[in-house]
């Protein structure tokens, strides 16, 4: 089995040279093309002194140059680190600054952002624009390097591959390094499970530099042959459209999408007739929006489970067998999850209790993070910090995130159950719930919700949710919004919505 993302692409265009590896807009390559243009990358970025270990930060969108960059640094022997391009310039230095990154590849509309941090920042020796011939370095000057093949340095598969910034929930973001066997056994389990073969067309809208898409989309359709359909931005018609048009058979999204999807009003089952599954992930997607998605378009949705430290699947619902709603689905292979109390100990099934993970996913650690990666990995196993349950036949329940549970008068309340009540609702388009300070009890539940009924009030919500939830779980609060915040794959913010509960107090 190969655990080198650069030997599966290899491996591909040796197997299928013919078969298009991604098509974007009215542009295609075949696998053939894609692994030369990815030599030609490396051939460039080591002809300017970038060597193996060396950092070479990703900034764009989804397009083809992420794909030949991503590959052609691998090549290089270096070590991709991908950047959302919609960042902050601080948010953007801290991860250059951290990572000690010596080349950029971005677009030149980043260039008012990147140009002041080459004068801060004394390792960052090279910029590339990928549409611009006005910068020192050039894409084109990158891929007219050789038209020799480019020996790569010994790649090993416990080397470095990628470095992916977490969300920074608490303090700075944290550099997650994912070796190339953490991603490349991510993607043979994936690739297994999913049944994908060189015949799949897979719609790639998730943002390429977040690790669903990067291994779900990117990955895994490079290491089997199959096609990268590129959707520059997400758009619920556009990508319907896409669907239909390039006759994919496969869409990953997260619940915010499928959600957009879903208030389509003209679009029906026959333009999702060429989609054999749908995969959801990043955050849980509501039992109530699965079953309307897969009345209205008579596809199935299949829900996994992963983060950006596990590379990032770590739980899927069978593909063929029982799958159950509301899970996020059993052990994928190689991979063990479990339910443990505070002291790392196994919890009954049925219990509630932190997800822990080992398996070859779980990555090397926090970039410079000793204490961090102390804490969060304990004898090879990762502690997610998701509080889960399982139940008998091993199929794993998210409850929620520990730091999002809500303590009411003593009686723990987990949002995700009040939300799932809430997306019951028929006027109700959104839901996130949130705990906010009360004298009385603690804590109590606050409730953010966007309707298509401009007319429902908040007696008429509050009436519907008190025969489903226990009194103490019922809103207090119901605020409505025209969007609720959502960060750059649409998973929906809580923490965004707490930060405007205390500045608003």
């Amino acid at each position: 089995m190969v655990l080198n993302l650069n030997e599966n692409l290899k491996n591909s265009a040796a197997r299928f040279p013919s078969n298009i590896a991604y098509t974007f807009l009215n542009q295609s390559k075949t696998y053939a093309e894609l692994d030369k243009v990815v030599d030609c990358v490396a051939a460039g970025l080591a002809a300017q002194g970038i060597r193996k270990g060396d950092k070479v930060a990703l900034l764009l969108g989804n397009c083809p140059e992420f794909v030949i960059a991503f590959y052609g640094i691998l090549r290089a022997g270096a070590v991709v680190v991908p950047i959302n391009p919609t960042y902050t310039s601080g948010e953007i230095s801290y991860i250059l600054s951290n990572s000690h990154a010596r080349a950029v590849i971005t677009h030149s509309s980043l260039d008012s952002t990147i140009s002041p941090l080459r004068e801060q920042l004394e390792h960052l020796t090279m910029v590339i624009y990928t549409d611009s011939i006005k910068s020192e370095w050039t894409w084109e000057s990158l891929l007219q390097k050789t038209n020799d093949i480019f020996v790569s340095p010994c790649i090993d598969e416990d080397d470095l591959a990628v470095i992916l910034y977490t969300s920074g929930t608490t303090g700075k973001p944290k550099g997650a390094m994912l070796s190339h066997r953490n991603l490349a056994s991510n993607v043979e389990s994936l690739s297994r499970l999913t049944e994908f073969t060189e015949e799949d067309r897979l719609i790639t809208v998730l943002p390429m530099f977040h690790v669903f898409s990067m291994t779900v989309c990117i990955n895994m359709p490079i290491a089997c042959g199959g096609t990268i359909v590129i959707v520059p931005k997400f758009s619920p018609a556009e990508v319907v459209n896409t669907i239909r048009r390039e006759k994919a058979t496969l869409f990953a999204g997260v619940p915010t999408m499928f959600n957009f999807m879903l208030q389509l009003p003209e679009q029906t089952a026959a333009d999702f007739s060429s989609i054999r599954a749908c995969f959801s992930g990043g955050a849980s997607i509501p039992v109530e929006l699965l079953h309307k998605f897969e009345e209205k378009y008579n596809v199935r949705i299949i829900e996994g489970y992963g983060l950006s430290e596990t590379a990032p699947v770590t739980a899927f619902n069978p593909l063929r067998g029982t799958r159950k709603p509301g899970s996020v689905g059993i052990d994928i292979p190689d991979v063990k999850n479990k339910v443990v109390d505070p002291d790392g100990i196994e919890v009954p099934r049925g219990e509630v209790g932190e997800l822990i993970v080992k398996g070859p996913n779980v990555m090397m650690g926090y970039l410079g993070m000793p204490e961090a990666t102390f804490s969060a990995l304990k004898d090879g196993w990762f502690y997610t910090g998701d509080l889960a349950r399982m139940d008998e036949e091993g199929y794993i329940y998210i409850v929620d995130r520990k730091k999002d549970m809500i303590l009411v008068g003593g009686y723990n309340v987990y949002p995700r159950e009040v939300e799932e009540v809430l997306y019951q609702h028929p006027a109700i388009v959104e839901a996130a719930v949130i705990g906010i300070t009360d004298n009385e009890y603690g804590e109590i539940v606050k409730a953010f919700v966007v309707t298509n009924n401009e007319s429902i009030t908040i007696d008429n919500i509050l009436h519907f949710c008190q025969d489903k939830l226990a009194k103490y779980k019922l809103p207090k609060q119901v605020e409505f919004m025209k969007e609720l915040p959502k960060n750059s794959t649409g998973k929906i913010l809580r923490r965004a919505l707490r930060v405007e509960q205390v500045e608003v107090k």
